[in-house]
């Protein structure tokens, strides 16, 4: 089942005995199941007819117990796994015979990150019940996403706003709905979002920080991406996060590199690059100043630097390296 018919058949209240969300997007993860949970249970008895277990943590016989257990003073019970790739091979094996006969006054649902699908468990859950995969969007689907999430506020967005917010946040659901939210704010009655407005809120945030050295780093302007560095640092953000950023931005810059190359007319750059023209002539500029071997060599710094911080290295000598690296001239 995919995400749109997982949403149409819930708002319609056609419910399932059994569901596994699941996804590399937890925060669409965790919306379906807020989503789900909204639907079937009444708020009022949610005391008596929602049980939680972490797979982690439980045993199969608990989980298989509440599942069995009557509803109280309602037409559903529902048992939510978090966690649910989690489950120890006795969980699965005792829940096994539940998938393969759920009680149909009982709503189980797993909750996911990732789950092996060769286990017998899993491949007869998805085989008997409804599985969701919930993917984080790809770079060239965050602005009809965010145009969506506006419509669904009650609002319109320009495209080369939306373009913009999702540039400047890039693909973390969760801050980009955030500034959604903060956008609709701020516009107040005012129906239709434009490029100033989001300028005027995403200004103030770190993301626009991060956007800042992303850009001084694709210019190869050494003293501004140092100082933007330092200064997102000692403001507490993630140096994760931040490589995250820059990758997104060189990936724009060698798909870009390699059109020029490929000596791709200016008027079909856009379309064939997926890239806003609101966007583009700075991300071609900036493309101008790497070779595509040069771009390699990014990448190949930004793995080793992914894999340092992941191993606890020391993290702004490393950064500070790869900048100056990244900015040779």
């Amino acid at each position: 089942m995919k995400p749109e018919e997982f949403n149409k058949a819930v708002e319609k209240g056609e419910l399932a005995p059994l569901y596994l969300l699941y996804g590399d997007e937890p925060y669409l993860v965790e919306r379906a199941v807020k989503k789900l949970l909204e639907r079937a249970v009444d708020p009022s008895f949610r005391d008596f007819n929602l049980n939680v277990f972490y797979g982690n943590e439980c045993k199969g016989d608990e989980v298989f117990s509440a599942a069995q257990t009557l509803p109280m003073f309602a037409e559903r019970r529902v048992v939510l796994v978090k966690k649910g790739g989690e489950l120890s091979a006795g969980a699965m094996e005792i829940l096994l015979s539940y998938v393969q006969d759920p009680c149909p006054g009982t709503c189980l649902i797993l909750q996911a990150e990732k789950v092996d699908g060769r286990k017998k468990f899993y491949a007869e859950l998805k085989k008997r019940g409804e599985a969701v995969e919930f993917k984080r969007p790809y770079e060239n689907q965050l602005g009809p996403y965010v145009r969506d999430e506006v419509r669904a506020a009650g609002k319109k967005i320009d495209s080369a706003a939306a373009e913009l917010l999702a540039y400047l946040v890039g693909n973390n659901l969760q801050e980009l709905v955030s500034q959604i939210e903060k956008l609709c704010i701020y516009c107040g009655k005012k129906e239709s979002i434009g490029v100033a407005d989001v300028k005027a809120i995403v200004s103030d945030t770190k993301v626009e920080s991060v956007f800042e050295f992303t850009d001084a780093l694709g210019a190869k302007e050494l003293s501004r991406a140092l100082r933007m560095l330092t200064s997102l640092l000692q403001d507490g953000e993630a140096p994760l996060r931040i490589l995250g950023a820059v990758a997104r931005h060189y990936r724009q810059l060698w798909q870009v590199r390699e059109l020029l190359d490929r000596r791709l007319p200016p008027a079909e750059l856009a379309k064939a690059s997926g890239i806003n023209p609101y966007f583009l002539k700075k991300v071609t500029d900036q493309a101008r100043n790497y070779t595509v071997g040069e771009l390699k060599q990014v990448f190949e710094r930004m793995l080793e630097l992914d894999l340092a911080f992941k191993s606890g290295a020391l993290e702004e000598p490393l950064f500070e390296r790869f900048v100056m690296e990244a900015c040779r001239k």
